[in-house]
């Protein structure tokens, strides 16, 4: 199985003229795009709940083969701490229906402040059950034993996160793997460099085989730097043994 990679989200007015053609209209990004990549990750459903007609297109835009993961709602996960999760569950799951067997992992970003609550996150993973759940933990509080444990009971990934560099413990708590690039050292400002992503290619070598599903999303959008990254990991990744999703080509993406 391949490691699926892209980046969090796809409209981003400052990629015209760099990644997008200057005279292509907004709303056929996401067509060029997904041709260009197999996956994405939908971020704006973290702010605003997309409607069913919207989710609709954005599938029948894509080819079958496209995978997009989806940013959970921040009701879910910074409103209700996820505490008493059915409802806001089951409005998110409705919402996003339309995207079909495109529809890949859900991501779980938690607030920088929420403490350890396993009993919380056990109720909304028990929600969740039958879906592919990735949990981006942003207190240091979560890295237990107790939280491992209860990732692998729901066979739910651990969010392995860089900013600046890894944040995050390097735990293999599911069959599949999850991770985001926020914000590298190199250039332009949030870039990533060679060796850096090396190494994370060579750790998800480490910790998967080639066989599992794997899906990585560069978050660090600014200067056109997510595609370039995206592209520069994917021949990464195949150095490491992995098998990458397509790409788009050197001369796509250029950076500012």
């Amino acid at each position: 199985m391949p490691v699926f990679i892209g980046t969090s989200g796809w409209h981003y007015q400052h990629w015209r003229g760099l990644f997008y053609p200057r005279s292509l209209r907004s709303g056929e990004w996401l067509e060029l795009y997904a041709r260009r990549f197999a996956t994405v990750e939908i971020n704006n459903a973290f702010y605003r709940l997309p409607e069913v007609a919207a989710v609709a297109g954005w599938a029948a835009t894509v080819p079958d083969d496209f995978v997009m993961a989806v940013k959970a709602s921040r009701y879910l996960t910074h409103v209700r701490r996820l505490h008493d999760p059915e409802e806001a569950v089951t409005r998110m799951l409705e919402r996003m229906a339309g995207l079909g067997a495109k529809f890949g992992p859900l991501l779980l970003q938690l607030p920088p402040n929420l403490r350890i609550d396993t009993a919380a996150l056990d109720s909304t993973l028990a929600a969740l059950s039958g879906r592919p759940v990735a949990v981006e933990f942003r207190h240091p509080s979560w890295f237990t034993t107790e939280t491992r444990r209860l990732l692998e009971k729901f066979d739910a990934a651990l969010c392995l996160t860089d900013s600046r560099g890894p944040q995050t413990p390097r735990w293999r708590t599911a069959a599949w793997g999850y991770v985001r690039f926020h914000q590298g050292r190199a250039q332009p400002p949030s870039g990533y460099g060679p060796a850096a992503l090396q190494t994370w290619a060579n750790h998800l070598a480490e910790l998967w085989p080639d066989s599992a599903d794997l899906y990585a999303y560069f978050n660090n959008d600014m200067h056109g730097c997510a595609p370039r990254d995206a592209r520069r990991f994917a021949a990464a990744v195949s150095r490491a043994g992995l098998t990458p999703t397509r790409v788009p080509s050197s001369r796509q993406t250029p950076t500012a």
